[in-house]
């Protein structure tokens, strides 16, 4: 776990705008509602369409971190299922973020292991490789290092790089303060007749 404040429960949203509208991950979505993650990213590179490297991964992988995996964006084979997310739960793992597909949704929430993926499919995976784990990778055109602290809800994930976490939650606390106010003030406005 980081040794700086963590941004916990703040929304994505927030956290992109106070990074100047960086680290907002393209195209990826909670694949249920109310589906929330937040913690350090464990990364996976993997062939499209291929989980051999997520398997790898479950070998190394700590209570509370994210499973972030860079599958290139493929959406003709689901790389994780319902067995896949047993063994996250298992292994208290905080969530999974795929530039990738998924099948299983059903299941997937029930388990209530928060999944975050590019699209669903009932396709398959191939189990062969090659696949690189612990390494510097892209999801949805943001790069992500291991430990970089990654937060997914509603919206969408937003990546909140491991050097900026505390200046961004910081930065992301006095825009909610901000918000805060603009809400009390919209409350006051009075209609014109």
């Amino acid at each position: 776990m980081p040794d700086h404040p963590a941004p916990g429960a703040l929304p994505a949203a927030t956290l992109s705008d106070a990074m100047n509208r960086f680290g907002a991950v393209e195209g990826i979505r909670p694949l249920w509602r109310g589906a929330v993650l937040s913690g350090p990213a464990f990364t996976v590179w993997t062939r499209p369409g291929d989980n051999k490297g997520l398997h790898a991964a479950f070998e190394t992988i700590r209570r509370g971190e994210i499973l972030v995996v860079n599958g290139g964006g493929d959406t003709t084979r689901a790389v994780i299922g319902e067995l896949i997310v047993q063994k996250a739960k298992a292994l208290e793992i905080g969530g999974i973020i795929l530039d990738a597909a998924a099948r299983d949704v059903a299941e997937l929430e029930e388990l209530g292991v928060p999944v975050f993926a590019r699209a669903v499919t009932p396709a398959g995976p191939w189990k062969n490789g090659p696949f690189r784990v612990g390494e510097p990778i892209a999801v949805g055109g943001v790069p992500v290092h291991p430990g970089d602290w990654v937060v997914g809800d509603d919206d969408g994930v937003t990546v909140v790089p491991r050097a900026r976490v505390a200046e961004t939650v910081a930065a992301a606390e006095r825009l909610i303060e901000g918000e805060a106010e603009r809400r009390a003030a919209n409350q006051k406005l009075v209609p014109r007749d």
